[in-house]
């Protein structure tokens, strides 16, 4: 097992959070900042930032804290966003529509590159910057444009199909909009984005 597999999944998970709260703190214009300031900004305790933190390297000094800058570098790096991934998106009804349109991808590390769908209606029509491609054309595409990561954006009928199409090509992590579970090969990893789960999730506490 790689060092990078022995760290736990939650742990990665917590990296971006870290990540975008620092970014924030930069733009106050702070330029160091203490376990316990993040703790009060997240919600996650000054303990577990320090523990999670110290998995990846030791960035902060003892009644000091972290030097913003150089704990963003350090995260972007851990997290392969020093570079800026291409991303295919399936699926261009209302939700892809926006995905397409939407600016906080490449400041992130991400680019929207291609955009596919099946509907004859919508290929050849724009979505934000691209034009939507046919779906049948892409495997090709993706395969020369050594693109690995996707995203599905499609009903849910439609999202393992697309899924399928989008592992032959050669992605290997897929974001997945579609309110169903995916099956992949094991060296795919997935994750879901569906919002009402959230949603059931709060409305339990709910009188």
């Amino acid at each position: 097992m790689s060092s990078r597999e022995k760290i736990p999944h939650v742990v990665v998970s917590r990296l971006p959070i870290y990540l975008r709260a620092l970014e924030h703190a930069r733009q106050e214009g702070l330029t160091c900042i203490s376990s316990q300031e993040l703790s009060e900004r997240l919600g996650i305790s000054a303990a577990q930032i320090r523990k999670d933190l110290s998995m990846f390297g030791e960035y902060g000094k003892q009644g000091r804290g972290y030097p913003i800058a150089a704990l963003i570098e350090a995260l972007r790096r851990h997290l392969h966003i020093d570079r800026v991934w291409d991303v295919v998106l399936v699926g261009v009804g209302d939700l892809g529509h926006a995905l397409a349109r939407y600016k906080g991808f490449a400041n992130r590390g991400f680019r929207i590159a291609m955009a596919f769908d099946k509907d004859p209606e919508r290929i050849g029509t724009q979505a934000g910057d691209l034009v939507v491609e046919d779906v049948r054309l892409l495997a090709r595409r993706v395969q020369e444009a050594a693109i690995k990561i996707g995203m599905i954006a499609t009903p849910a009928a439609a999202a393992q199909e697309v899924a399928n199409l989008l592992v032959f090509a050669g992605v290997k992590a897929i974001l997945n909009y579609a309110p169903i579970h995916l099956t992949v090969p094991d060296d795919v990893r997935v994750e879901y984005l569906d919002p009402v789960i959230p949603l059931q999730r709060m409305t339990y506490y709910l009188a």
